[in-house]
C-alpha cells in the first residue's frame, strides 16, 4: 500500500458521527422548543405566513383536477336531474291532454244523450237505446253495426235515430248485434214530406256529391221546392213514425229539357259520427191485428115448414 494514502480522510462512507438516538433527542427538544415558543411568543408566525404564500399556487394547482371533477360530476348529475324533471313534465303534459280531450268528449257524449233522451220522451213508440260498435267492412256502402240484436228483440227494418234526426233503418239482425243502413247509402229509399209545401216524395242516398248526402228524386221540374226546406218522415211507409227529421234542401238544380229536377239535400243526423243511437219499433208491428171476421149466423129451419 502506497504510504501517501495513509494520511487521507475515511470515506464518508466510513465516518463516524453523532447516533441515531442522539439526533433524534436533539430534534425532539427543538421541535418541543419551537411548540412552545410558538405557543407562548407566535415567534413562527411569520414563516408560516411565508411558507403559506410560497406554497398557495402549489396548492391551487393541485386543487384544479379536484374541482373539475366535481363541477364535472355536478353538471352531468344536474344535467339528468333536468332530463328526468322534463321527461315527468312531458308525461304530466300528455296526461293532462288525453284528459282534457275525454273530458270534451264525454261533454259532448252528454249533450248527445240528453238529447237522445229528450227524444225517447217526446216519441209516442217503444224505443230502446244502443251503441254503434263500428262501420261495416264494405267500402260501397253506407252501413254500421250496433250493439242490440235478437237477444234485445231488434225486428228487421226498425227505425234508427239520433239526437238530430233519422240516422237509418236496421237491414240485418244477428244474435247480438244488427246492422243498419244508413239513409245516406244509396240503396236506401225513405218517403219524406216537405214541411213548408206538404208534398210528399222519395229521398235516396246519393254520393255523387259529397260524402254524406241525399237526394229527392221524382220532383216535376216545377215543383215547388227550394233551398232550407226541412224534409220529415211521411209515415206513409209503415216503417218510419211521421214528423222525424230526416234533412235538409241544400240545392236545386232545374233544367229545361228534364222532367225531374235534381234536388241535393243534407241529411240532419249524424251519419258519419254517431255514437249512441235509438232503436224505435217499426209502424208496422205496433198496428194492432186485423180481427178475425165473425162467423154467419145460422138460420133455425124447424119452424120452416109450419
Amino acid at each position: 500500500m502506497p504510504l501517501g494514502t495513509l494520511d487521507r480522510e475515511p470515506p464518508p462512507f466510513f465516518r463516524q458521527g453523532p447516533s441515531a438516538l442522539s439526533k433524534l433527542a436533539v430534534c425532539s427538544a427543538l421541535a418541543l422548543f419551537l411548540m412552545v415558543a410558538d405557543s407562548r411568543f407566535k415567534v413562527m408566525q411569520p414563516l408560516r405566513v411565508v411558507l403559506a404564500t410560497v406554497l398557495y399556487p402549489a396548492q391551487w394547482l393541485a386543487l384544479r383536477p379536484v374541482l373539475a371533477y366535481q363541477e364535472a360530476s355536478h353538471y352531468f348529475s344536474s344535467l339528468s336531474a333536468a332530463k328526468a324533471a322534463q321527461d315527468e313534465v312531458t308525461k304530466k303534459h300528455y296526461l293532462q291532454s288525453q284528459r282534457a280531450n275525454q273530458v270534451e268528449q264525454l261533454a259532448l257524449e252528454n249533450q248527445r244523450l240528453r238529447k237522445l233522451l229528450g227524444l225517447r220522451e217526446r216519441l209516442q213508440s217503444p224505443a230502446m237505446a244502443a251503441q254503434v260498435i263500428y262501420d261495416a267492412a264494405d267500402p260501397y256502402s253506407r252501413k254500421v253495426i250496433i250493439d242490440k240484436g235478437m237477444a234485445d228483440k231488434v225486428g228487421l227494418g226498425a227505425p234508427i235515430l239520433d239526437e238530430s234526426g233519422v240516422l237509418g233503418q236496421v237491414t240485418r239482425v244477428y244474435p247480438l248485434v244488427s246492422e243498419v243502413t244508413l239513409i245516406t247509402d244509396r240503396d236506401h229509399a225513405i218517403p219524406v214530406l216537405n214541411t213548408r209545401t206538404g208534398a210528399r216524395g222519395v229521398a235516396y242516398g246519393d254520393a255523387s256529391l259529397h260524402a254524406d248526402a241525399m237526394e229527392l228524386r221524382f220532383m216535376a221540374a216545377n215543383a215547388d221546392v227550394a233551398a232550407g226546406d226541412l224534409l220529415t218522415t211521411s209515415g206513409v211507409d209503415g216503417v218510419y213514425p211521421p214528423g222525424l227529421p230526416v234533412a235538409r234542401v241544400e240545392k236545386v238544380e232545374r233544367r229545361v229539357d228534364a222532367v225531374f229536377a235534381r234536388i241535393y239535400c243534407v241529411p240532419l243526423a249524424l251519419v258519419s259520427g254517431s255514437g249512441h243511437v235509438m232503436v224505435l219499433d217499426a209502424v208496422n208491428t205496433q198496428v194492432p191485428p186485423r180481427p178475425a171476421p165473425e162467423a154467419p149466423a145460422v138460420v133455425s129451419r124447424r119452424g120452416a115448414g109450419k
